[in-house]
């Protein structure tokens, strides 16, 4: 990320008030134990922006697959993306990339904080401080990698990827970076989640903290993504079996007690603090965000994006018993999503669900041959939202079907949740039509997203 780009995601009065680049020192931000936590803080925050994890990024993820329909066919909604018509100029193509290397940034800028000021909070602080940056460091590269790097599967990662920024900056200096290869990327993800699970908290002192916190639990969950995304799917049953116990019912035998929620209803209406949620943007009065950039107002509110008929809506294996079902309205021009229902925009944005973790273990385990424990798992996601629902025999019975099985369980479980266009490309799928936005196959460039022509033109290495 150029510190061009960056400045990108200033609100206005940052940019009609700036600060000169020589206040932005580390020996001040990081004098007080205070101060450095006001650090830390401000890498969760970043992460909550309206343009990536707090709405937008996930809001893009799904559009791109086949569940929703776009009906006013406004760019800043996210046309371009639904459409696949998204090119370096858009500003679908620079929201995820500036947000994300913005949170990265931040996470830069505490790790080396705490290197040059070891003494000013105690050991213990600083390393668990450390493993938080990690923690969002990791996450904001995976979601980058996903988004503007070939699927690590195409190629075992030998993809030219992104810029793998490591260090802070706190200047214009350094803007050129070449890009490193996707499974560069990936290394350092794992890198970073591997040394943040040793040194991160096993709780913490409140439900609140637990679900808007990184702790080791987290971490794990996300483990479980990223491996199922690069197809190594031995591991993703090693790091499941770290916080899914052996029989039901499934939770997490230590640190925080992770578990499905008896009604999905209770996460996404009255509780947003349950153990369900292993990692949620906590969103508040104090963090606006707009329109265009609020899933709520998008799927909700406004009802720019309507339920696809011929999506996972429409299918057969969703029938109206499933209490999933009732998260949705209709109207006169269509159905929409309800997940998100504030009409201030201040639901808790899910990021990692247990639910997930299940499946993403079945998953694996259905592609390493493990059926058994691919179906008690599946049915246990489907079962807690309708439990008088039994799968066809033809449904579960080889690896492929439970595999595809277990992938239609995802698209209704996490529909809304941004997780649709990942689940499509890590599996080299093609990304169907709907509405007049054609299919995409994997050789086509509109596979991955390009990158922004303001990174272009400020990293001349890229």
């Amino acid at each position: 990320m150029s510190i061009s780009v960056l400045f990108t995601a200033c609100d206005e009065k940052e940019l009609l008030n700036p600060l000169p680049e020589t206040t932005l020192q580390a020996d001040l931000v990081f004098s007080t134990p205070s101060r450095v936590l006001a650090q830390v803080n401000g890498m969760y925050s970043a992460l909550k922006s309206g343009n990536f994890l707090g709405g937008r990024y996930l809001m893009l993820n799904d559009i791109r697959g086949e569940e929703f329909l776009n009906r006013l066919n406004n760019i800043f909604t996210g046309y371009d993306a639904w459409n696949h018509t998204i090119n370096s100029g858009s500003n679908d193509a620079l929201t995820t990339w500036s947000s994300a290397y913005v949170a990265i940034n931040s996470a830069n800028l505490v790790i080396d904080g705490l290197a040059a000021n070891p003494d000013v909070v105690p050991a213990a602080t600083a390393a668990q401080y450390l493993a938080e940056a990690k923690f969002v460091r990791a996450l904001a590269y995976y979601c980058l990698i996903t988004f503007y790097g070939q699927p690590y599967v195409k190629d075992a990662g030998a993809s030219p990827g992104i810029p793998l920024r490591l260090q802070g900056q706190m200047t214009s200096e350094n803007n050129n970076l070449k890009k490193s290869t996707v499974g560069e990327v990936y290394t350092q993800i794992l890198k970073d989640l591997n040394e943040a699970e040793v040194a991160l908290p096993l709780t913490y002192t409140t439900a609140l903290l637990n679900t808007s916190r990184a702790h080791r639990n987290t971490v794990i969950a996300l483990k479980t993504r990223v491996y199922l995304t690069m197809g190594m799917n031995s591991q993703v049953v090693t790091e499941a079996q770290k916080i899914v116990s052996a029989t039901a019912p499934f939770r997490a035998s230590t640190g925080v007690a992770n578990a499905l929620q008896p009604n999905i209803l209770t996460i996404f209406s009255s509780d947003y603090t349950t153990t369900e949620s292993i990692f949620s943007m906590p969103m508040t009065a104090l963090d606006y965000v707009s329109g265009q950039s609020s899933i709520g107002y998008e799927f909700n509110t406004n009802q720019e994006y309507s339920l696809n008929p011929s999506g996972i809506y429409g299918d057969p294996s969703w029938p109206a018993t499933d209490a999933r079902k009732t998260l949705v309205r209709s109207n006169t021009t269509g159905t929409y999503l309800t997940k998100y229902k504030n009409p201030t925009f201040l639901d808790y944005v899910p990021v990692l669900r247990y639910s997930e973790v299940l499946l993403n273990y079945a998953e694996a385990a259905a592609k390493t041959g493990d059926l058994a424990k691919g179906i008690e798992l599946l049915n246990v996601v489907r079962k807690r939202s309708d439990a008088s629902y039994v799968f066809p025999a033809t449904a579960i019975t080889t690896p492929a079907a439970l595999t595809n099985t277990i992938l239609v369980e995802r698209r209704i479980e996490f529909l809304g949740e941004g997780l649709r266009s990942n689940d499509l490309l890590r599996n080299m799928l093609t990304i169907p039509s709907k509405g007049v936005s054609p299919s995409i196959s994997p050789s086509q460039p509109e596979y991955i997203f390009p990158i922004p022509n303001a990174e272009i033109s400020a990293n001349k290495d890229l």
